[in-house]
């Protein structure tokens, strides 16, 4: 085969760097968007924010006048400047000295209280700043230091304590722990386990044990006002029992105990007060916040969506830079760093102008939803929407990802309100989200002594005319996070 060479045109689709951002605008969620708005404001030095808390300080212009323009509060949430490469600012300067001669607005910028003035015992001069909160860890040590006064056993106490994990457990056994202590130290299980007794004996209750059993068991025990014959009931079931009760197998549980309805629920009630993860109050694992970018609100009858305000960012191309960059010669980097700013404003206008159209485009065909709740959704499908406003599904895909909206009936993730459509006997279509409501309103109205099966679900749907299932009941049921009828039954 002989090879040669070849000159030929072609067109191909590329990506821009502002289009790049575009779409990696549009997927990001609100805190992940003021992410990257903080990284941009420390690589860009036009850009500013608005709602910057030194905004109403003192300020300079270029040329050395001194700016004092608060930021009105009906400022759009996000702008781009006016200034271009050839234009000028749109600040007001306000002069050092004024025309007038009275220099009363100078005494006022610079009227700074005199460090002698304050009071160093007053907290009010002094950074408020938030505690962090106490860690489990720190919780045990300080009561260690009050109960324990040997020092070996502090020793030991303290080392039991590292080892517990988040949920106040200790995984390790006390035999590995011997394991792995230096031999020279002379410790024997004895003193393990009389250090561990003294940190079960610690605030929260049910610190320091080994398994569930366990761990409920010291809970029971410290439990105050319980009868006698109640609480060695309990402890029989959590210590011997557990499984059963977990399986909610009463009538086997009920012939083992030799007891009645009414002291297995006197026994079960006591249990239940018990807290299986006692360490768990102690972890600071902060939850993720949710911001919506879309609140509904009902005009003349009609739902309709409007931006949040709360999640727009408030930034905008710095007015003094803008100036440096109409009196400079070399134009050369802050026109590169002025193009930046520009495609950034632009990308976040244009992402909430697609969230807010799609939003619309979902809340007009889901007005009965709003209007009568979760059991009157519709089917619908990213196809619907993307083929309504022109876009395509993977931007439908993008935009309902990781995006909220505030409703009357709660916050809902813009990709709740899609879902597959169900045949009904009638010839109509019913929604998934309206199917998996129906199921948990049946569960919900349920005789907890003889829940509903699976079966029991399908043939009551059935005579609404849905027509589901079993197998669709159950998938459904498990993505609703309800157990099965055997785990749901009560005495």
């Amino acid at each position: 085969m002989k090879q040669k060479l070849q000159t030929r045109l072609a067109q191909h689709f590329a990506l821009t760097p502002q289009l790049q951002q575009s779409i990696r605008l549009l997927q990001l969620s609100s805190l992940e968007l003021n992410e990257e708005i903080e990284r941009a404001l420390q690589e860009n030095p036009l850009l500013e924010r608005l709602d910057d808390p030194l905004a109403n300080t003192t300020r300079f212009q270029a040329d050395g006048s001194i700016i004092r323009q608060p930021v009105a509060s009906g400022e759009p949430a996000y702008e781009e400047s006016s200034h271009e490469p050839n234009g000028g600012p749109t600040d007001v300067s306000t002069n050092f000295t004024n025309e007038s001669g009275n220099d009363e607005a100078e005494h006022l910028i610079w009227d700074v209280p005199k460090p002698a003035d304050r009071n160093p015992d007053d907290e009010r001069f002094l950074p408020q700043l938030e505690a962090p909160p106490e860690t489990l860890k720190e919780h045990l040590l300080s009561q260690m230091r009050l109960a324990v006064r040997d020092q070996r056993k502090r020793a030991l106490v303290e080392l039991i304590i590292d080892a517990l994990d988040s949920n106040g457990y200790l995984l390790e056994t006390l035999e590995e722990m011997l394991a792995w202590l230096p031999p020279e130290l002379a410790i024997d299980r004895k003193e393990l386990e009389e250090a561990l007794c003294c940190i079960q004996t610690f605030d929260p209750p049910g610190v320091g044990a080994r398994n569930s059993a366990e761990c409920l068991a010291i809970q029971i025990r410290m439990m105050p006002n319980i009868p006698y014959i109640v609480r060695k009931r309990a402890l029989n079931i959590v210590e011997n029992h557990l499984k059963l009760f977990a399986q909610r197998d009463f009538i086997r549980l009920r012939k083992t105990l030799g007891c009645d309805d009414e002291d297995l629920l006197e026994a079960r009630e006591v249990i239940q007060r018990c807290n299986p993860h006692p360490g768990a109050a102690y972890a600071n694992d902060a939850a993720d916040i949710v911001v919506p970018e879309i609140v509904v609100i009902k005009k003349d009858g009609i739902w309709h969506a409007e931006l949040n305000a709360d999640a727009m960012p408030k930034i905008r191309i710095n007015r003094m830079y803008g100036e440096i960059l109409k009196n400079t010669s070399n134009k050369t980097s802050l026109n590169t760093r002025f193009q930046e700013a520009k495609w950034l404003i632009r990308n976040i206008n244009q992402r909430f102008d697609t969230i807010l159209r799609v939003s619309e485009a979902i809340i007009e065909r889901q007005q009965n939803f709003f209007t009568f709740g979760p059991t009157s959704m519709r089917p619908l499908v990213l196809r619907e929407i993307a083929d309504t406003l022109g876009l395509h599904e993977s931007t439908i895909s993008r935009v309902t990802t990781q995006k909220y909206m505030l409703t009357p009936l709660g916050i809902f993730e813009l990709k709740y309100f899609f879902g597959s459509h169900i045949a009904t006997e009638g010839g109509g279509e019913a929604s998934s989200t309206a199917i998996r409501e129906k199921i948990k309103q049946l569960i919900a109205g349920e005789d907890r002594k003889k829940p509903y099966s699976d079966n029991k679900i399908a043939q009551m749907l059935e005579k609404e005319g849905l027509v589901i299932a079993r197998r669709t009941i159950a998938k459904y049921r498990d993505m609703l996070k309800i157990p099965p009828a055997s785990l749901r039954k009560s005495l």
